[in-house]
């Protein structure tokens, strides 16, 4: 899943950056509302954490422009603003949740996963591809019974391989769908995920190609026997 903060405090937007990504989620950065208006007309995201005091678009306006949009995204706004005036403010701009700095992590967390299912995100169901099981909501990746110990983006690149089976992902689809707009990845870098991913997968039985190269196109799981 993909979230944007939009947050000018730089070590707090670092902070959230961190405990979001170390949960397998991919994170953006926006510093002011209009590099964010310009990164949500870009990419699809599943939710908007939006501080209201922001340079040249503040969050206020910001939401009210996603909403005029007709646009769905979950939006979180984390303010200082502590008065149940500006509450009410923020909530009719169209925010789905308001919580007030400084606040609890782990209750943030618990906010934005209420909002992911809110929104329509639904829990996800077990991804098995013959022996090969992965669990998004432990996070647990097993072949028959041995646990395999993946990276996160070697978590995220398997997840996104067998959500999508059969079907060929192309290097600079894979860069698009699990690297942040300001990450500048090579599709070299693809290609040492899926061999450390293969690598991994052998080590516990998995066959040397259930990772398939599809060549000139891109990687899909191999066709079960």
């Amino acid at each position: 899943m993909r979230i944007l903060i939009v947050e000018d405090d730089i070590q707090l937007a670092e902070m959230l950056t961190e405990a979001l990504t170390n949960r397998q989620y991919t994170v953006d950065v926006a510093q002011d509302g209009e590099s964010a208006w310009h990164w949500i007309e870009l990419s699809d995201y599943d939710l908007v954490l939006l501080d209201v005091t922001l340079p040249k678009i503040d969050g206020i306006r910001l939401c009210q422009q996603l909403r005029d949009r007709n646009t769905a995204i979950p939006v979180l706004m984390l303010t200082a603003r502590d008065t149940i005036a500006d509450k009410i403010i923020g909530l009719d701009a169209g925010a789905d949740a308001y919580m007030v700095k400084p606040f609890d992590l782990e209750e943030l967390m618990a906010q934005i996963r209420a909002l992911l299912r809110r929104g329509g995100t639904r829990i996800r169901p077990k991804l098995c591809w013959g022996s090969l099981c992965l669990d998004p909501t432990t996070y647990e990746v097993m072949y028959g019974e041995q646990l395999l110990t993946l990276t996160r983006k070697e978590y995220s690149l398997l997840e996104l391989l067998l959500a999508n089976g059969r079907r060929v992902l192309s290097r600079p689809g894979i860069i698009d769908r699990l690297w942040s707009i300001d990450e500048s990845p090579t599709e070299e870098a693809v290609k040492t995920h899926i061999r450390t991913l293969r690598q991994k997968l052998r080590n516990v039985g998995a066959p040397d190609d259930l990772i398939e190269t599809v060549h000139g196109l891109g990687y899909r799981m191999k066709q079960l026997d």
